[in-house]
């Protein structure tokens, strides 16, 4: 499996997934997220102050798991994250690489947001599992 392999096995099983992070006091967090890649990097837009920004500040692994479809298919990425909301990645990010409208969260734009950030995921392994793995499995490693 390559890593377009995994990019099109997330964009067919669902725009959503969730994302796992460790809490400083070691216990996991799991959320939903709207991730959209931009290249080899997987974003998704998040709070400055979030649980998700303040973990990843203490446990910068995480793991995202897509939705398994009705067919028991599903999509695994593992790899370090870091927030980012320096106003270049904003306006880089808000404009072209998410499929739905940011403005629906931040009406500010990218411009007047200030609490809001996106997080950046650079994938370092795969896991893909056709009909919860009795269909066979794909990885892909960096």
């Amino acid at each position: 499996m390559t890593l377009d392999d995994v990019k099109a096995h997330a964009a067919r099983l669902s725009p959503w997934a969730h994302v796992a992070t460790v809490r400083p006091d070691g216990t996991p967090d799991v959320v939903p997220i709207h991730p959209c890649w931009e290249g080899d990097v997987l974003w998704f837009m998040c709070g400055a102050t979030s649980v998700k920004t303040r973990n990843v500040a203490t446990h910068p692994a995480v793991a995202l798991h897509w939705q398994v479809t009705e067919t028991g298919d599903g999509l695994e990425v593992w790899g370090p994250a870091s927030f980012h909301d320096d106003l270049d990645t904003k306006r880089r990010l808000w404009n072209g690489v998410f499929d739905y409208d940011l403005n629906a969260f931040a009406p500010g734009g990218a411009d007047d947001s200030p609490g809001t950030g996106f997080m950046a995921v650079t994938a370092t392994r795969a896991l893909y599992l056709g009909m919860y793995g009795m269909k066979g499995r794909s990885v892909w490693t960096r």
